[in-house]
């Protein structure tokens, strides 16, 4: 099987777009998530619903792009394999981080994603208002993002942060719970 082989230079130029990419991403990010707290009122219960249906609907599209990128590698057997596959495939690819998996539960049905960095939060202060701190989770996108995601490779889910730099914490941490697989459903025979 034949390799690609970049320059020095092409490597860097891929690199320097990716970059770029990133940090348009977390600004654009930046703005989408400031217009839903004006068209809300700062109702920040309703902002977390909005950008997590938002992440939903990207993710139901999202996973046929990792699909193509990841297509040499084999399809995950187990829940542990899926998380390991979304950290450092998924997150590596689209936001050029991988976080760390963490907190299994006994029967190997939840466990926590732990950003060192979140691409995303990246020059970003939450608004002063006394109630943001407690009620807006900028990055709720990525929980539906995941759910969306996973949905499409039959994997029900249910992802929500924990904890966040934003708010004051020391990490930022994604708990992402199996609810079930989803078993694969014909359509009614016509009669």
């Amino acid at each position: 099987m034949a390799r690609t082989r970049h320059s020095g230079q092409q490597l860097t130029d891929i690199e320097f777009g990716n970059k770029v990419n990133a940090e348009l991403v977390t600004l654009t990010y930046g703005t989408i998530v400031a217009q839903l707290c004006r068209d809300y009122d700062n109702d920040y219960i309703e902002v977390n619903k909005q950008l997590d249906k938002m992440g939903y609907n990207i993710g139901l599209r999202l996973i046929e792009d990792y699909l193509a990128k990841s297509a040499s590698m084999k399809r995950c057997t187990n829940f542990r394999e899926t998380a390991d596959m979304i950290s450092k495939v998924g997150f590596k690819i689209f936001l050029n981080t991988t976080p760390v998996i963490t907190n299994w539960t006994s029967d190997g049905k939840q466990f926590s994603l732990v950003f060192d960095e979140n691409p995303l939060a990246d020059f970003v202060e939450l608004p002063d208002d006394g109630r943001a701190q407690d009620e807006l989770w900028f990055s709720n996108i990525l929980c539906g993002v995941l759910r969306g995601a996973l949905e499409m490779v039959q994997v029900q889910v249910e992802a929500h942060f924990i904890s966040d730099v934003l708010r004051g914490s020391d990490t930022t941490e994604m708990r992402i719970s199996l609810i079930r697989y989803i078993d694969d459903e014909l359509p009614p025979e016509d009669d």
